[in-house]
């Protein structure tokens, strides 16, 4: 996993399909569902800090821009 449509990907793997209607509000919920998947056992420690750190890095792009 080395990019934020990886994630979307592995979401959508799980039947996960994020659209808010503005990106921060989609990379947040985004945020929660990775959490989520890694509290149930689903994700392997490693691909959840790889995915968190991609979407935090989304996240600080959003802001920056704002």
């Amino acid at each position: 996993m080395k990019t934020f449509y990886d994630i979307q990907q592995l979401l959508k793997q799980y039947g996960m399909i994020v659209y808010t209607g503005t990106r921060l509000g989609d990379l947040e919920l985004m945020e929660g569902e990775i959490q989520e998947l890694y509290d149930m056992k689903i994700l392997e420690k490693e691909n959840y800090l790889v995915a968190r750190m991609i979407i935090r890095n989304e996240i600080s792009k959003e802001m920056d821009k704002t």
